[in-house]
């Protein structure tokens, strides 16, 4: 049997830094292709944007969402809040490690805690022991973990198969991916399948909001774009932002994120075939 050497396994962060790392660059070398008196200066890059976006629409329509309806059709309820159970509690282990490094070290206490609970006692994270104990959920990345102390979100992005993005919060992903845990699940084909299962989960939660943004939407590029730059707003300033609309971080608020009003459309663009899961 063929066995990945260790120095091979420890390089494979590193490649996904330099393809993030090329992604960023090709989006500054791009941010001045749409010039003229109607570019947005928040989507320097729309001509490519929308290209990629119809990529990744008809990804989506005959690949990824006909998998997450017969999903959604076929695997049982109870089954499916368990799998989103336990990615959630994944997340929590990255949100708390952002919540530490934002300053804000009681969520991030309270992050800890949830997983501890619901890894010890929620078998795992397949129950959700936490929430109606009363501890929180928050969704912190380090996209945010970056705006709440200064950097500029840079151009808007639209990534192959990860979907919106800014050119700060496609290298807060990358960070986001290397403290997941699930990013050293091994042997590899373990940790496809886990990604797999991941992805299937997430779009399949959000098969009415696809509907509904198709049903309302004149402008679908432009509706999900502007909902997932004001979403991401949001998030960074905890549900408090300025009253200007430029992305520029200050001090949070300390209001709980989870009452902040979430449309269909910014649930549909958090980024991971289409969207983050946090």
């Amino acid at each position: 049997m063929k066995r990945t050497s260790r120095s091979t396994r420890l390089h494979r962060p590193r490649g996904r830094v330099l393809l993030a790392t090329v992604t960023i660059a090709a989006a500054a070398a791009l941010s001045g292709c749409a010039t003229g008196p109607d570019a947005n200066p928040k989507d320097p890059l729309e001509p490519f944007n929308r290209g990629v976006s119809r990529v990744n629409d008809e990804v989506d329509k005959y690949a990824l969402k006909p998998v997450a309806q017969v999903y959604a059709d076929y695997m049982p309820s109870p089954i499916r809040t368990a799998v989103g159970n336990v990615f959630s509690n994944v997340s929590d282990v990255y949100s708390a490690v952002n919540n530490l490094l934002q300053g804000k070290p009681s969520r991030a206490a309270e992050d800890t805690m949830r997983v501890a609970i619901n890894t010890i006692f929620g078998l795992g994270g397949l129950i959700d022991i936490a929430t109606p104990g009363g501890l929180p959920k928050y969704k912190e990345d380090f996209g945010q973990t970056l705006g709440v102390w200064g950097v500029p979100p840079g151009p808007y992005l639209v990534l192959p198969l990860f979907g919106p993005s800014t050119v700060r919060d496609t290298g807060g992903m990358l960070v986001d991916r290397l403290m997941d845990p699930t990013s050293y699940i091994y042997p590899v084909w373990a940790r496809y399948a886990v990604s797999g299962v991941r992805i299937v989960d997430g779009r399949s939660q959000l098969l009415a909001a696809t509907s509904l943004i198709d049903a309302a939407a004149l402008d679908r590029y432009a509706f999900l774009r502007d909902s997932y730059l004001q979403r991401r707003q949001y998030l960074i300033y905890d549900g408090n932002p300025p009253g200007g609309d430029d992305d520029e971080p200050g001090t949070p608020a300390d209001g709980d994120q989870q009452a902040l009003p979430v449309s269909p459309a910014q649930r549909l663009v958090p980024g991971s075939p289409g969207f983050r899961f946090r």
